[in-house]
């Protein structure tokens, strides 16, 4: 029980410290491309590439953890950040920054990225009892939300204070790369330190029978993937970019608002996912997914018909009081429905599958909202598609019930 406790301690101070170090690199890395002379084309072309060998790297690291190692996985996973952020910072060539974005682990958004998520959701479900486990989620996901709201906080500020002390444009870009680098490092030797309670519990099914790192829960897995990569396609029409631009055209937001708003945003969302746990030990998992998330799409969808910023931003904030309600009770849930053996594989293919739906609704969102009439379509399609969505997952897994809830109904 001890080591659980610590494990417990272990991976919450991972998310943290790689969520904050997400968030801090976001608010420079743009910045420190064109300062190197990169036009903002090849720049989106590294993005791309960074996506791409986050779904490919994410997708072996994963699948495998359950069998080669979970401790082991997570720690290839770390030194991959101390390869992308150490090749970045010391370098301007940019093959070798198309290297390090495409091999390396690096956040240009900063939001989560890497195999890190699903393994550590495999952990945490191994040292945690089926009731609390939702409860566990959410205080997981709360932690991640105030980290990468703390670190985009601090990241400009930091290269400010360098500037100001007489450090270069160029030089104070480099080392958030270096604290990028430190922090991977440190990820490392915490992983290191995890104990054999998070490995995988189950007798292994033999290689030749599985796919992906799945066997058994095969057919469930595939069943989520689809429909979580339709969540992640509808959201990827309202990323934050891009709802801040559409502030910014609609009402003339300065960027201190549009920070102000996502950084109240970011918390909120943090928040709600505590509410979550109450929730669904009164009506379950995916009833609190379902009914949470269909008011928070419509929330959505009102947004760009109101008349003027203050309400807008009122709906959005209210949106994202309950619109995350559903990531501690999906993530409990992936973890409950497969057999603890693949857990790491499941949450591995269900995260690439929601990278894989957000790849091509992002440019589809650009060409809307660079027609003035369309501005507001993006929001109506995400609200839509994800109620769509809402409505097949309570279709398709509305009597596949968790441990606890076979248990207690």
């Amino acid at each position: 029980m001890a080591r659980s406790r610590t494990d417990v301690r272990i991976l919450f101070c991972t998310r943290t410290l790689r969520l904050f170090a997400y968030g801090f690199l976001s608010v420079t890395l743009v910045l420190y491309l064109t300062a190197l002379g990169i036009s903002e084309q090849v720049i989106g072309f590294l993005f791309m590439l960074a996506l791409i060998g986050d779904v490919l790297i994410s997708l072996s690291i994963t699948t495998s953890a359950d069998r080669a190692g979970r401790r082991r996985m997570l720690i290839t996973g770390a030194l991959l950040i101390v390869l992308a952020g150490t090749v970045l910072a010391i370098t301007d060539n940019l093959f070798l920054i198309a290297a390090a974005a495409l091999v390396g682990v690096i956040s240009p958004s900063g939001n989560e990225i890497g195999p890190f998520l699903s393994i550590e959701q495999a952990a945490l479900s191994e040292t945690t009892a089926d009731r609390k486990r939702t409860r566990m989620f959410a205080w997981y996901n709360l932690a991640g939300s105030l980290a990468t709201a703390s670190g985009a906080l601090l990241g400009g500020g930091f290269v400010q204070a360098l500037q100001r002390a007489g450090l270069s444009e160029l030089a104070s870009y480099r080392s958030t790369l270096l604290v990028y680098a430190s922090v991977g490092v440190a990820l490392a030797l915490l992983f290191f330190c995890l104990s054999p309670d998070v490995e995988a519990t189950r007798p292994i099914v033999a290689s030749s029978k599985r796919r992906l790192g799945l066997h058994r829960s095969r057919n469930t897995v595939a069943k989520l993937s689809g429909l979580f990569a339709l969540d992640a396609f509808a959201g990827g029409f309202v990323i934050q970019s891009f709802v801040a631009y559409w502030f910014h055209v609609r009402f003339g937001a300065e960027p201190i608002v549009l920070g102000s708003i996502f950084f109240g945003a970011n918390v909120l969302a943090g928040v709600s996912g505590l509410a979550a746990e109450r929730v669904a030990a009164r009506i379950g998992l995916v009833n609190t997914m379902v009914f949470t998330h269909i008011p928070s799409n419509v929330l959505l969808m009102l947004v760009p018909v109101m008349p003027n910023l203050g309400s807008a931003i009122g709906v959005l904030l209210l949106r994202f009081s309950i619109s995350q309600m559903d990531v501690p009770t999906r993530q409990s849930y992936t973890m409950a429905v497969v057999s603890p053996g693949e857990r790491s594989a499941a949450a591995g293919v269900t995260t690439t599958a929601r990278s894989i739906g957000a790849l091509v609704s992002p440019a589809l969102s650009g060409q809307l909202l660079s027609v003035p009439m369309l501005m507001g379509a993006p929001f109506f399609l995400a609200g839509g598609l994800k109620i769509i969505y809402d409505l097949l997952l309570y279709r398709s897994f509305r009597a596949t019930k968790p441990p606890e809830e076979a248990v207690t109904g």
